[in-house]
């Protein structure tokens, strides 16, 4: 029997509202990196029939310009769509405790209420594709604290999404 091999895919599509405004900073080497978080909602009907809500909430790390976009665009509350991958990350706290984490590495954003009137609404802004974040990029802490394409179109057929 051949050998089966299993494709590579990490990749997450996610709406969303953000919890609070991004952190934004730079890495020592200069990089504009930016976290948040976000809350996904998801309506069910139980089994007595009563309609139900489960909340998920999901870390973002967005890294250059898309960074950038995304701390200058973002506050509170702002509705979004994410494309990207999963990423895991571990780190030690300063009193020597192992903290791990799995979060959303941004690849592009889509801003579902934009609210700056010089763009569209809907704006969707992209990591740049050879823009990898460095390999000896710190990593952010919990505690912590792109180009434009004006049709509007995710690529994956959402376009015009009102939340």
């Amino acid at each position: 029997m051949a050998d089966l091999r299993m494709p590579d895919i990490n990749s997450v599509i996610i709406v969303g509202n953000l919890i609070k405004d991004p952190a934004f900073r730079q890495t020592t080497t200069g990089v504009p990196v930016a976290n948040f978080t976000i809350a996904s909602n998801r309506k069910f009907k139980d089994n007595s029939g009563a309609i139900k809500e489960d909340v998920c909430f999901i870390g973002i790390v967005a890294w250059y310009k898309l960074a950038e976009s995304c701390y200058e665009n973002l506050r509170k509350g702002s509705a979004i769509l994410v494309e990207g991958e999963l990423q895991s990350r571990q780190w030690k706290t300063e009193d020597g405790f192992s903290r791990n984490t799995v979060e959303i590495k941004a690849r592009r954003i889509q801003f579902l209420n934009h609210r700056d009137t010089h763009h569209e609404e809907n704006s969707v802004f992209e990591h740049e594709p050879a823009a990898e974040p460095p390999e000896h990029a710190e990593p952010l802490h919990e505690n912590e604290s792109p180009g434009h394409k004006p049709d509007g179109d995710f690529g994956f057929g959402y376009r015009g999404i009102k939340i």
